[in-house]
């Protein structure tokens, strides 16, 4: 009987209730982050899932000659292109990207993105947000 009061004394809360978020309820246009380079269409989707949320997920369409500046990461960070061109910093290494291609970011480089060619560039970011801190 005790150890079955102890298993639900520490059992898991219940996960919350699915969020469900159409990314055109989260569009605004602005500069990019990290050195306003440009303009952006930015679709802030994880910003309407209800806190606590462990991740950021977000859609930004960098308009022509725009960029999200260099800047230090203290987390993995993933950026996937949906459409148009890129060009990708790590640490000062370059890549081209283009559609269906995925730039894999390590905690503590130093990253950035670059608009390419005459298409805008929508890409995909996500990443880790720090853990809640306990009550």
């Amino acid at each position: 009987m005790i150890a079955a009061v102890l298993l639900m004394a520490t059992a898991a809360a219940p996960a919350p209730a699915m969020a469900v978020i159409d990314e055109k309820d989260t569009v605004r246009e602005e500069a990019p982050p990290h050195g306003a380079i440009g303009m952006s269409t930015a679709y802030r989707i994880s910003d309407a899932a209800p806190a606590p949320r462990a991740m950021e997920f977000r859609r930004r369409v960098l308009h022509k000659g725009a960029a999200i500046g260099e800047h230090p990461i203290a987390h993995d960070e993933v950026y996937y292109v949906l459409s148009g061109e890129g060009e990708v910093v790590s640490d000062g290494r370059r890549a081209v990207l283009r559609p269906g291609m995925t730039a894999y970011l390590y905690n503590g480089a130093v990253v950035g993105i670059w608009q390419r060619g005459e298409e805008p560039l929508s890409l995909i970011v996500s990443y880790p947000n720090p853990p809640v801190a306990a009550q």
